[in-house]
């Protein structure tokens, strides 16, 4: 769901991205106008990519709630490829499975920016400030002790100084 983050965007934007990459499960109508919309907002390409499947594709014992007649289509699909400006240069496919192509001519997005640079000469840094934290940091912190401070150090992913070493008993 990182692709309706707008922070998370303007993080991306900010390191210059000309192909904006959004896998997703999401095959509402809602989706395809959420794409032109980043596209238009960061100028960039956007290549969203959402599976089509059908009941038959899943084993036989799989029971869904969609019905179990095998041409119940369970995603829908509509993967699509938009350009800087919002334009749709192909998709959304909501028939079958397929293979999207197109060609890009990355000066749209230079051309966009001299439009619109949501990071750049209208990022308005007098008003907005964004800080990204890009350090590691680990998804599970442990300790030895009930008391022990909860803190982890990102370089060794050790607890605090005061966790003994872990050969220690």
């Amino acid at each position: 769901w990182e692709n309706y983050m707008p922070l998370l965007r303007m993080a991306m934007y900010s390191k210059g991205i000309q192909l904006y990459c959004a896998p997703t499960a999401d095959s509402r109508d809602t989706w395809l106008s959420t794409m032109q919309h980043v596209a238009l907002e960061g100028r960039c390409f956007v290549l969203s990519a959402c599976q089509f499947v059908r009941r038959k594709d899943f084993p036989d014992d799989f029971d869904s709630s969609f019905g179990n007649d095998p041409e119940t289509v369970l995603s829908r699909g509509g993967s699509c490829i938009i350009n800087p400006l919002g334009e749709i240069l192909a998709g959304p496919n909501y028939e079958e499975s397929c293979i999207l192509t197109a060609n890009l001519d990355l000066d749209d997005v230079v051309r966009g920016k001299f439009d619109f640079d949501v990071s750049g000469h209208y990022a308005r840094p007098d008003v907005f400030r964004l800080n990204v934290n890009e350090s590691p940091a680990p998804s599970v912190v442990t300790s030895c002790s009930p008391f022990a401070p909860l803190q982890a150090n990102t370089e060794d992913h050790s607890l605090g100084e005061d966790s003994p070493p872990p050969h220690a008993s």
